[in-house]
C-alpha cells in the first residue's frame, strides 16, 4: 500500500483488528520482536523491525503516545542547545533527524517554523552576538545533515519595527531588535505516533494498545489484557522495552534521573498579532529558553521547565503552582501587557528518560542509550522525540545482533509514514480539501473529508470553537485505535489539554464510540 492512499485493512487500527491479533498472540504465535511500549520510540521500533522484514508485536499498557511522546513542545530542532555544551554529535543526530521528517518521512506533519529571541534590555549585546553565533552553527549542521535551504530558511536579525510586526505583543521600550530562527514544528507530536504506529501496522506489525506487560524476559513477555483482565504469555525471540520513564519497572537494573518539562496552555486571543513562535532566554541561564509557540487552533503554549522528580513515576504527571508561576514570569517580561494566570486554560508535563548521573537534570545529556539485560532484554532510553527513529534503529539493531535473527537493512530513514504526500493525484486532491485537515492528515484529508461530507451530523464541530468534527472522531475510531472518550480527545486530537474544552466535548465523543 502507497502511505498515501486512503488507508486499508493493513494500515487501519481499530477494535477487530486488536481483538485478532491479541488472540493470535494469546494462542502462541511466536514473533521475532516484541517491542513494550507505544510512545514513538517504540513505535519507531515496530516499524524498524516490521520494515526490515521481521513478525512483530508492540504492545502499550494504555494507548498510542499515552506517555512522554504528547506531552513535548511539538518542536523538531536542530540540536543547538547541544551544540552549546559541545555536544556536537549529538546535535548532527538532531540535524539529520530532522532533515529526514521535514523532507522524507512526514513533511505532512513536519514543518518549518519561525521563531523570535527579543533583544530586550535584558540581553546583553553579547550574549545576543553569542546566540546568533549558535544559530549560524546550527544552520552549517543542516547543511552538514543535507536539509535543504528550501525546507529550512536561515537564521537572520530584524529590526525592532519587523520584530512588533511579526510578533506585537512584546515590549517597544529598549527593544533593539530580535533574532530570527527556523526549526521544524510538529503540527501535533500524539499524531506523529499515530502515523508511525499505522505505518508499522502496514508492514504486518500487531499494534496492540490496553495490554500491560507485567514481566518480561528476553524470550517475551507475561501480559494482561486490560479490557478483560485475561493474562497470558507473549512468546518473542527478541524483546525491546521501550517504556520511556517507567523502563525500570520492568527492568530493574535501568537506573533513570526523570526530569519534569511543564507547558502551559493559553487561551485563544491571549497574544493576538504573535504570528511568530518565541524563544526567551531565562535569566541567570547561559543557554536555556522558555519558549511561546503559537498553535493552530488558535491556543499557545508556554514552556518548558526541567525539574527533577523523585519517587514512584505518575501515568500523568502533575503540575505544581511554581512551574506556572515561573514560566509566566519569565514569559512577561518581554510582553507589553502581562499574562495574567486566568488566561492559563490548562497545563501538561511529559517526563524525560534522562540516565542518571550527577547534577542537574538540565544539564544531563540527551544522548540516548541502548541497554541489554543479563536475560536478554533490549532497553532503549534517553534521547528526544527528534531522534526516535536513530533511536529505534539502534535498539532493533542491538536486538538482531543480541539474538542472532535474520533481517534487512533498516529502512526507516527513507520510508514515508501514512499520509505522506506521494502521487500527483493526492497532492491535487489535498488542494480541494480544508487546509486545517491536510495539516493534520496529509494525503489521507480527502478520505477524512469525505467522510464529513457523507452525512451533515459528522461535518459539525464537536464543540463550540474545537475545529474538530463528528467525522474526525470517527476517523479516529474506524483507522487510529481509538477506544475510549479519552483516546479521542486527549491524544488522537488535543480537545482534551483544556478541561472545559474537553467537557464541551465528551457528549460528542460517546456518540461517535457508540455509531463506530
Amino acid at each position: 500500500m502507497s502511505p498515501a492512499s486512503p488507508p486499508t485493512l493493513s494500515s487501519s487500527l481499530h477494535v477487530a483488528r486488536r481483538v485478532r491479533e491479541l488472540a493470535e498472540l494469546a494462542q502462541g504465535t511466536v514473533v521475532d520482536l516484541l517491542v513494550v511500549g507505544l510512545g514513538a520510540t517504540g513505535a519507531g521500533a515496530a516499524l524498524d523491525a516490521a520494515s526490515r522484514g521481521l513478525t512483530v508485536a508492540a504492545i502499550d499498557a494504555h494507548d498510542l503516545a499515552f506517555g512522554t511522546s504528547r506531552w513535548s513542545s511539538k518542536m523538531v530542532h536542530g540540536g543547538l542547545r547541544y551544540l552549546a555544551k559541545g555536544q556536537v554529535g549529538v546535535a548532527y543526530e538532531s540535524a539529520v533527524e530532522r532533515g529526514a521528517l521535514l523532507t522524507r518521512t512526514a513533511p505532512h506533519l513536519v514543518r518549518a517554523a519561525p521563531y523570535l529571541l527579543p533583544l530586550s534590555p535584558s540581553v546583553t549585546r553579547a550574549r545576543g552576538s553569542l546566540v546568533m553565533a549558535g544559530y549560524l552553527l546550527g544552520d552549517a549542521l543542516r547543511a552538514a545533515a543535507g536539509t535543504p535551504r528550501i525546507a529550512l530558511p536561515g537564521p537572520s536579525r530584524v529590526s525592532a519595527a519587523r520584530a512588533r510586526d511579526l510578533a506585537s505583543p512584546l515590549a517597544g521600550g529598549g527593544l533593539r531588535g530580535a533574532l530570527l530562527s527556523w526549526d521544524g514544528r510538529l503540527v501535533d507530536d500524539a499524531r506523529l505516533v499515530v502515523a508511525v504506529a499505522r505505518t508499522a501496522a502496514a508492514h504486518g506489525a500487531r499494534v496492540i494498545t490496553r495490554c500491560r506487560a507485567l514481566r518480561v524476559s528476553g524470550d517475551g513477555a507475561w501480559v494482561r489484557d486490560e479490557t478483560t483482565g485475561a493474562e497470558f504469555a507473549i512468546k518473542a525471540r527478541a524483546v525491546v522495552n521501550a517504556t520511556g520513564v517507567w523502563a525500570g519497572g520492568l527492568v530493574p537494573s535501568v537506573e533513570l534521573r526523570p526530569s519534569r518539562g511543564t507547558h502551559l496552555v493559553l487561551r485563544p486571543g491571549t497574544l493576538p498579532g504573535l504570528r511568530t513562535g518565541l524563544h526567551i532566554p531565562i535569566p541567570g541561564e547561559s543557554n536555556r529558553f522558555v519558549l511561546v509557540l503559537p498553535q493552530q487552533d488558535g491556543r499557545t503554549y508556554v514552556g518548558l521547565t526541567d525539574e527533577p522528580v523523585d519517587g514512584e513515576i505518575p501515568d500523568i504527571p502533575q503540575i505544581p503552582e511554581q512551574d506556572v508561576t515561573f514560566l509566566l514570569s519569565v514569559v512577561n517580561s518581554v510582553l507589553e501587557a502581562p499574562i495574567r494566570r486566568d488566561r492559563v486554560a490548562g497545563a501538561f508535563a511529559g517526563l524525560r528518560p534522562l540516565l542518571a548521573a550527577g547534577g542537574r537534570t538540565a544539564d544531563l545529556s540527551r544522548r540516548h542509550a541502548v541497554l541489554r539485560s543479563r536475560d536478554g532484554v533490549v532497553t532503549v532510553v534517553g534521547g528526544k522525540l527528534t531522534t526516535y527513529r536513530l533511536m529505534a534503529e539502534d535498539a532493533v539493531d542491538v536486538a538482531i545482533r543480541e539474538r542472532g535473527l535474520s533481517a534487512g537493512p533498516c529502512r526507516t530513514a527513507r520510508l514515508p509514514l501514512v499520509g505522506a504526500p506521494g502521487s500527483a493525484r493526492v497532492r491535487a486532491e489535498e488542494r480541494t480539501v480544508p487546509r486545517r485537515l491536510v495539516a493534520r492528515y496529509g494525503g489521507e484529508a480527502g478520505a477524512v473529508h469525505a467522510l464529513e461530507r457523507s452525512d451533515p451530523h459528522l461535518g459539525e464541530p464537536v464543540a463550540a470553537g474545537a475545529g474538530i468534527t463528528r467525522a474526525e472522531l470517527l476517523w479516529a475510531v474506524r483507522h487510529e485505535g481509538a477506544l475510549d472518550v479519552a483516546d479521542l480527545l486527549d491524544r488522537r486530537t488535543r480537545i482534551g489539554l483544556v478541561p472545559e474544552d474537553r467537557a464541551a466535548a465528551a457528549p460528542a465523543a460517546e456518540e461517535v464510540l457508540r455509531m463506530a
